[in-house]
């Protein structure tokens, strides 16, 4: 059951983060999967981290020739994971208070990052008559919140809403397309500082079930999403969030 063995994945900003737990467990489930991120040194390090049934393959999601380049020089895509999402700009700022010219970065990755990844795989799963794409979202895109997060919540909003038309368009040729929407996550990645871990923790005790996610919690349903017993199951936003409150 939820055997991947013979299936290829790519999992956008899997160097490190939720993504990088993603990829683990999507491995540790049989598939050979391709370690993406912005940082050339960041996969490569992943993907050696994760071993031989990892491959690096770096490239900024939110240029369209780098996306299409890179994955014409990959072997075909089975399951696309859309996880890349935070810009290296991202930072807590209310819309009235956020100059534009720094709305890009939230929706050149959120966004046009989604469009072109499924955009260069996704006539190869229909030719094939199979394919599983996931997007992950966030609660920021399904509920207003009043942390600062608005163009990100916007960006992620419109992920969402695109894989429900792609779910549509392309069950009839046997691809799958689903959004997982994320709670407040455990945050690894160097450069966390002891304050912002302090605050996590502190967060991590409003969440009903009494911790924050982690990638492998995010990894196990992209496993179920990916496999063979999900095939009936697209077009869905599904909350996994600890039981946090959603709307």
């Amino acid at each position: 059951m939820f055997d991947l063995t013979g299936k290829t994945a790519l999992v956008t900003g899997s160097g490190q983060g939720v993504g990088l737990g993603i990829a683990r467990t999507l491995i540790d489930a049989g598939a050979i999967v391709y370690i993406n991120d912005l940082v050339a040194d960041r996969a490569l390090a992943a993907a050696n981290e994760l071993g031989p049934n990892a491959r690096p393959l770096p490239f900024d999601v939110a240029n369209f020739a780098d996306v299409e380049a890179a994955i014409l020089s990959a072997d075909p895509i089975d399951i696309l994971v859309n996880n890349a999402g935070i810009p290296p700009s991202m930072r807590a700022v209310k819309f009235r208070d956020l100059p534009r010219d720094e709305w890009g970065p939230y929706v050149d990755v959120n966004l046009y990052g989604v469009l072109n990844c499924v955009k260069a795989v996704l006539d190869g799963m229909c030719e094939r008559n199979w394919g599983r794409i996931i997007t992950i979202s966030s609660g920021a895109g399904t509920q207003g919140l009043n942390i600062g997060v608005s163009i990100y919540g916007a960006g992620k909003g419109a992920g969402i809403s695109f894989m429900r038309h792609i779910a549509m368009e392309n069950a009839g040729d046997g691809v799958t397309a689903n959004t997982l929407a994320l709670g407040l996550m455990q945050r690894d990645e160097p450069g966390i500082s002891e304050d912002q871990r302090t605050v996590t923790a502190k967060i991590a005790k409003t969440v009903p079930a009494g911790r924050l996610g982690t990638g492998t919690d995010i990894g196990y349903a992209c496993v179920y999403l990916a496999s063979e017993e999900a095939s009936w199951v697209t077009g869905q936003t599904i909350a996994i969030n600890g039981g946090s409150a959603t709307t």
